[in-house]
């Protein structure tokens, strides 16, 4: 079994974890190889004066705390500045376009429940009904064979696991986009207000 690799705790690898940098983009900046890098990061080779003095200016940006918490990403923050525009409202026409057709969707998946209900309650009657015609009548007989399969329709219907689980798919997909909409729609009344203040 191959040993499980200890994260270097080096002054080199806490800068590089903390500006989330590659060991080769490191190297760039400092004038040494990845492989140097690498080295260093694993105890193997020591920094030189030259490149200690090289790493100083990032080494002084780290804050005061333990190694293992270095890589830990900063809370969110959002960039400074009003973003674009053009790219928030695409999205939020086609999230607000997709969200639409998806409650077509549903509100089809939900009339043809409501239609089966509707069918299961009256279908016993018309069912009594065919079945005290005359045993001579074709035609009660034939509408009570189209009754029973109406009622093995509205039956399966109305237990269709795999319909169900489509329609609370889609609601699922349908509330998350109208909740990034609504989020976007705010994000660009909030920019366009910012815009506004600074124009006066």
């Amino acid at each position: 079994m191959p040993r499980k690799s200890i994260p270097s705790t080096t002054l080199l690898a806490q800068v590089r974890k903390y500006f989330g940098l590659e060991q080769q983009e490191l190297g760039t900046y400092l004038g040494i190889s990845r492989q140097y890098v690498a080295d260093i990061e694993a105890g193997r080779r020591t920094l030189t004066s030259k490149v200690l003095l090289r790493l100083a200016p990032l080494a002084a940006q780290l804050p005061p705390e333990a190694p293992a918490r270095l890589a830990a990403p900063a809370p969110e923050e959002p960039p400074h500045g009003a973003p674009a525009p053009g790219p928030l409202e695409a999205r939020l026409n086609t999230c607000r376009h997709q969200a639409a057709k998806l409650r077509r969707e549903l509100r089809q998946l939900a009339a043809g429940q409501a239609q089966a209900r509707r069918w299961q309650q009256v279908l016993p009657v018309l069912l009594a009904q065919a079945e005290a015609a005359a045993p001579t009548d074709t035609h009660a007989a034939r509408a009570h064979q189209w009754l029973r399969s109406r009622q093995e329709q509205a039956s399966a219907a109305l237990h269709d696991a795999d319909l169900a689980a489509r329609y609370y798919l889609l609601q699922a997909r349908a509330t998350a986009l109208e909740t990034e909409a609504a989020t976007l729609a705010r994000q660009l009344e909030s920019g366009g207000a910012q815009t506004g203040t600074k124009n006066k």
